[in-house]
């Protein structure tokens, strides 16, 4: 079992808009959802699931000229950063390019029309030899910066408003190596100011920017006060890592990093999880402790409770070989078992092209994409470069949820089917409509941007909200907090983390479908295990949730 953490910390934030006060939605709450371990009792009939929502690729239309470029080091990584640099409520675009130089994109669009962005070329943010990129207030300003992942320096770059940067491992005294790094993830501990950093390495280059064989350590960043950082410490053995993240497993209130191990290059590697306790140094969970031995390609990691028990289950990508894990029942041991199989979710071939042949899975991603009230998985895929034995023509997947737990591939009825190479991805609402629409960055072309449609004649999928979480101090965004929404005698639970993913990470709304439901209450478990209280909502509205406040401020998006 982990050790419980005792921070506590409050916080106020900006919003304009109304006030909705609180109250109390009459009868118990349950949970429904997709549950086919869990045992949950039914006020009311779960609701159907909803269908493919539609979608139309705009990035050309919307302004979007951007290609992640490369040779052997850039096979890998290819993320995006989606995240709102101007305060406006948009979610922007920060695009790794490999060769290419990186490139920001202010989001114009207009609210429910097509999608628009602008480049915001810059030195600090338009760097060479970039993998990735994540968001995170590292200092809490209320202005959001970026952990940038590269083949060689890592660079943190300090927002300053209006879209604007400035390179601050000097400011913060972060070191940021020289490897080749590809995975990200941030968390606070106890009362730290600043957050803990994790960076994630692959292969180990020689001086000549040659590969050696070898799988680098990863590197590790405690805050050394309030004002910076200490040298990162090695966390050894490193096996050519993917994607990383820092999250609460077994909600016992701390944060432990989860791994997923590249074997192509092991000796004796496996996937891993480090044990984190506030001012020791991180150490691997053991077989012993319950921890199981599983290789396979890692490329990506999403984490979401599917099965209503209030723990997360983890997806893994990898080449042929995905796993939908889900923590054993009543275990206080990192024993998880895998249960793809039976929820549809293996995803192992294309469903077109060369169906014959193993895919390659990179960026996974839960969310309800047409606000049915059940989360899905977007998997992106592609061939590494020319790999044989595995796809060619290999698209990308989008797994619909039900109510029975079980998935249901649905990319070729949304019209999403992309035989380019997408690395990193994100599902985000662009348009401020209540749909979420999709990005992709593909391997030496240009990136896709897909429009959510809905049914394709307007918005008439299903009902939603979408909040953003607000605390006093450090830990602006409540990095580590547990969302939970009831609505319709349906409970699902949401834990906000950074990190994950490939190469890719968002910071902004957070957003729940509804299915038919007019109304929601929602409460949060603040990173320091504190609940809050439930809050109403009407349905088709942002919120803010404010810690110590009685109610959620709503936010209007200004008609662009």
């Amino acid at each position: 079992m982990k050790e419980h953490s005792d921070r506590g910390t409050g916080r106020t934030g900006r919003a304009t808009g109304l006030w909705l006060g609180a109250g109390a939605v009459a009868g118990a709450a349950v949970t429904v959802g997709v549950a086919f371990l869990a045992v949950a009792i039914l006020v009311t009939p779960p609701a159907a699931a909803g269908a493919a929502p539609h979608f139309v690729e705009e990035a050309q239309a919307a302004g979007l000229a951007h290609v992640y470029d490369g040779d052997f080091t850039f096979f890998v990584g290819g993320g995006v950063a989606v995240f709102d640099c101007n305060d406006d409520g948009r979610p922007d675009l920060y695009f790794a390019g490999g060769t290419n130089p990186a490139a920001l994109f202010r989001n114009t669009s207009s609210v429910g029309g097509a999608l628009q962005f602008e480049p915001i070329p810059q030195e600090s943010t338009d760097l060479t030899r970039v993998t990735g990129a994540f968001p995170l207030d590292v200092d809490s300003d209320g202005v959001v910066d970026l952990a940038v992942l590269r083949v060689g320096e890592n660079v943190i770059l300090r927002g300053t408003g209006d879209c604007h940067f400035e390179r601050a491992n000097e400011i913060w005294g972060i070191d940021g190596g020289n490897e080749w790094t590809a995975a990200f993830s941030a968390m606070w501990e106890g009362d730290a100011d600043l957050p803990t950093l994790a960076f994630g390495n692959y292969l180990e280059l020689d001086e000549n920017g040659e590969q050696t064989g070898n799988c680098s350590d990863h590197a590790f960043v405690r805050p050394d006060g309030a004002d910076g950082y200490a040298a990162p410490v090695a966390l050894h053995p490193g096996w050519c890592t993917l994607s990383i993240l820092f999250s609460d497993w077994d909600r016992t209130g701390t944060r432990d990093l989860r791994m997923t191990n590249d074997r192509h290059y092991y000796r004796d590697g496996e996937d891993q999880l480090w044990h984190v306790i506030a001012g020791e140094m991180p150490r691997p969970y053991t077989h012993e402790e319950g921890w199981q031995q599983m290789r396979i390609w890692g490329m990506g990691i999403a984490s979401q409770d599917l099965t209503g028990d209030g723990r997360p289950e983890v997806f893994l990508t990898s080449q042929g070989d995905n796993r939908l894990q889900t923590l054993a029942d009543g275990s206080g041991e990192p024993s998880f078992s895998d249960i793809a199989l039976q929820s549809g979710a293996t995803a192992t071939r294309p469903f077109a092209g060369d169906i014959n042949m193993p895919s390659t899975a990179w960026h996974p991603e839960f969310e309800d994409v047409n606000n049915d009230g059940y989360f899905d998985l977007y998997i992106s895929k592609g061939n590494v470069e020319a790999m044989p034995g595995y796809a060619e023509q290999d698209t990308n997947d989008l797994l619909l949820g039900g109510p029975d737990g079980v998935f249901t591939e649905s990319a070729a009825s949304a019209g999403i089917v992309n035989f380019a190479k997408p690395r990193g991805a994100a599902l985000a609402d662009f348009n401020l409509d209540g749909m979420l629409d999709l990005v992709e960055v593909n391997r030496r072309e240009n990136v896709t941007l897909w429009r959510n449609l809905g049914s394709g004649d307007g918005n008439d999928m299903g009902n939603w909200i979408a909040v953003r979480l607000d605390q006093q101090g450090a830990n602006r965004n409540a990095i580590g907090s547990w969302i939970e929404v009831d609505s319709g005698g349906k409970t699902v639970q949401r834990e906000i983390t950074v990190g994950g993913g490939h190469a890719s990470g968002q910071l902004g709304w957070i957003h729940f479908g509804l299915g038919d439901a007019g109304a929601a209450r929602v409460r949060v478990q603040w990173p320091d295990g504190e609940q809050g209280p439930w809050l109403d909502i009407d349905a088709n509205h942002f919120g803010i949730i404010e810690r110590g406040e009685s109610a959620i401020q709503l936010w209007e998006p200004t008609t662009g």
